[in-house]
């Protein structure tokens, strides 16, 4: 499994788990285009490489302060020169094939906040399966109060933390905290310390090497396409089939036995 190389990113893997930092310090891990593009390219990496988890998180004190204004500069250069395209639409809608990809990833995706954690940030972090932050780290949606809408980041704030909750926060441009986005539904835990954040996410990657991987990947797509009333028949029909094969296959096989003998299963990890 050879990872591509990447120009903003520092990417690392270890015995199933790719450990993913922005790595644009100097404008606190702003969002480019180009970050964005090497964001989807290890999305499909892991999605191809059948990974158990994903950590994502920033270099140097600072998980993303949004998306980088040179961006929108050089889109606004492009929309006067060109006339049949349109680069604002083209640039905004990149993160949200970033963001679906994120969200529907097999692996179980983990965000590590710190520092500002600021538009686009929010966006990553509402995706995530876990998100643990420092107790230090600044949350905001600032796009209105620059003229600007939270466009491609809305939809999933809102399933994240509701509709009302969501209101309030992108209509206001509030700043908060990360107490603040825990009561949110945001952020599942803060750590009070830097030691303390890693010994949750150490403990986190623990508990998901305890759960079988193909299990999780179908668990999640499961909960990701919990049905509305009017699907709910032929929902439980397609979980039904899916526990069937789980119940049937190698997985499921072992941890039975595992459960019945009493010893870890084969596929968890110390």
């Amino acid at each position: 499994m050879n990872l591509p190389e990447f120009q903003t990113l520092n990417v690392t893997h270890d015995r199933g788990v790719l450990q993913v930092r922005l790595n644009r310090p100097e404008v606190r891990n702003a969002m480019s285009l180009a970050m964005v593009h090497e964001l989807i390219k290890v999305m499909d990496w892991v999605t191809e490489n059948a990974l158990r988890a994903v950590v994502l998180r920033g270099e140097q004190g600072h998980f993303c302060a949004g998306g980088d204004v040179q961006d929108m500069v050089k889109a606004r250069m492009q929309a006067a020169e060109v006339t049949q395209a349109d680069p604002y639409a083209a640039l905004n809608r990149a993160f949200g094939h970033l963001l679906q990809k994120a969200e529907h990833l097999p692996a179980v995706l983990i965000v590590v906040l710190e520092g500002a954690v600021l538009g686009g940030g929010l966006g990553l972090t509402a995706v995530s399966d876990v998100a643990i932050a420092h107790q230090q780290a600044k949350f905001g949606l600032p796009e209105t109060g620059l003229g600007l809408i939270p466009a491609q980041i809305a939809p999933f704030l809102v399933r994240r933390m509701g509709l009302t909750t969501t209101r309030r926060l992108a209509l206001l441009g509030l700043r908060f905290d990360a107490d603040e986005a825990r009561r949110c539904g945001l952020v599942h835990e803060v750590a009070m310390t830097d030691e303390e954040l890693q010994t949750m996410l150490e403990h986190t990657l623990q508990q998901v090497r305890q759960c079988a991987p193909q299990a999780n990947r179908v668990t999640k797509q499961l909960l990701l396409s919990s049905p509305n009333e009017a699907e709910l028949d032929a929902w439980l029909d397609k979980a039904a089939k899916h526990f069937s094969e789980a119940v049937r296959g190698a997985e499921g096989m072992e941890g039975t036995m595992a459960f019945m003998q009493k010893r870890p299963a084969t596929w968890t990890q110390d």
